[in-house]
């Protein structure tokens, strides 16, 4: 009887601290995303300017998107179809069609434009 008592109340103090314990807040995350210039970056970086997102910064010579977010508000599949919206591919997922043909003509990168005006 005594040691199912300390079980008992072992068990419930195990419980109690887990109701304590909460995921993490925030999480960075990197991920390929295709693009050409300062024009893709600024559009990459704002489709990105959601509430969840701390902050995005596209690096055009790496191709990388480093993104701080919150991890109870949104998944990273969320984030890569954020950037897709907004007409640019992701290691996860590939941009429409109509999304990427709405893009500016230099900034069109599946067909190997380079901008050299901006």
């Amino acid at each position: 009887m005594k040691k199912l008592t300390i079980t008992t109340i072992f068990a419930a103090t195990l419980l109690l601290l887990a109701s304590f314990i909460k995921p993490p807040t925030k999480e960075t995350t990197s991920f390929k995303v295709s693009g050409t210039c300062e024009m893709c970056k600024e559009r990459i970086e704002n489709a990105l300017d959601v509430k969840g997102v701390r902050n995005a910064t596209w690096n055009q010579s790496t191709q990388m998107v480093s993104v701080t977010y919150n991890p109870r508000k949104l998944e990273v599949k969320q984030l890569h179809n954020l950037v897709a919206i907004a007409g640019h591919d992701t290691e996860l997922v590939k941009a429409s069609e109509q999304a990427y043909a709405d893009l500016p003509e230099c900034c069109m990168y599946r067909s190997g434009a380079k901008c050299t005006d901006h």
